[in-house]
């Protein structure tokens, strides 16, 4: 059956910058996903990187813009309801791909995620977007994903590298840090949710978001939607991921009409 996304759904997610979506995706989905996942680890690509310390017990790896290659990430991200998804919570009659980025944290992995926000990394603006984080493994309160509810309303904020906290992105001072969290929680509603293999969180990019370590294995797949209101913004520095050529391709403020974009809803199926 299809996933029923709510009024509510739909007001939660502009309100608050991020909602649950209970059995996204089917068993069989799920069991798809967990084998492309685990084929993503066992052949990295060159954009692979290890976000965690050598000292850590665990290991957190991340990989990105694979879903030309891997057959189960196509799957979901062309013939899951996703797009359908997507489309009604951004309010937006057409989506495309941005990317894929898969997030894995072995068991013991003690690096947490640091609070931030994505798009200050990439190389789009515009507020019709969207990100799915699908868990294949269980993933409790205390390992989840956190966010800021209605922090995508406010101010874009200095993008860090997660261990080094480097700005190699926009230039140090152009943007503020983000506020510190951890020691004014009473300040936030801070949103999270215990996930079963099947749920998904949607997720605004500027939506101020951190998670954990993980005590168990949680092996995740995101997506990266946009919508009707996103355009090209290339930067002076390396993006991530970087689209390497694409500046020259799609001029500044034009829709991000490209193959390694495809629109994916409406959906060819439909």
């Amino acid at each position: 059956m299809p996933v029923s996304i709510s009024e509510t759904d739909i007001e939660n997610y502009a309100k608050d910058g991020a909602v649950l979506i209970k059995n996204l995706f089917t068993p069989d989905e799920v069991s798809d996903l967990r084998e492309g996942i685990d084929a993503n680890i066992s052949h990295p690509s060159s954009r692979a990187k290890v976000a965690s310390i050598e000292s850590d017990p665990g290991w957190f790896f991340e990989d990105f813009c694979n879903w030309q290659e891997n057959l189960a990430f196509q799957r979901i991200i062309f013939e899951s309801d996703i797009s359908e998804v997507a489309a009604k919570l951004m309010c937006s009659e057409q989506v495309r791909l941005f990317h894929d980025h898969m997030l894995v944290k072995k068991t013991g992995t003690k690096q947490r995620t640091p609070w931030h926000q994505d798009q200050p990394y990439y190389n789009i603006e515009g507020m019709q977007n969207i990100s799915f984080w699908i868990p294949v493994d269980p993933v409790p309160l205390e390992w989840t994903l956190e966010f800021i509810a209605g922090s995508h309303q406010e101010n874009w904020y200095l993008p860090r590298t997660f261990l080094k906290k480097e700005a190699k992105w926009f230039p140090e001072g152009s943007l503020s840090d983000p506020p510190n969290i951890e020691e004014n929680l009473e300040k936030y509603r801070v949103l999270r949710w215990g996930l079963e293999p099947g749920d998904a969180v949607a997720f605004h990019m500027l939506t101020l978001h951190a998670a954990a370590g993980s005590d168990a294995l949680r092996r995740v797949f995101s997506v990266r939607l946009i919508g009707d209101d996103i355009r090209h913004a290339p930067r002076d520095w390396e993006t991530s991921p970087e689209f390497q050529g694409l500046s020259d391709q799609l001029p500044a403020g034009v829709p991000m009409d490209h193959e390694l974009f495809p629109v994916i809803w409406p959906a060819s199926r439909a």
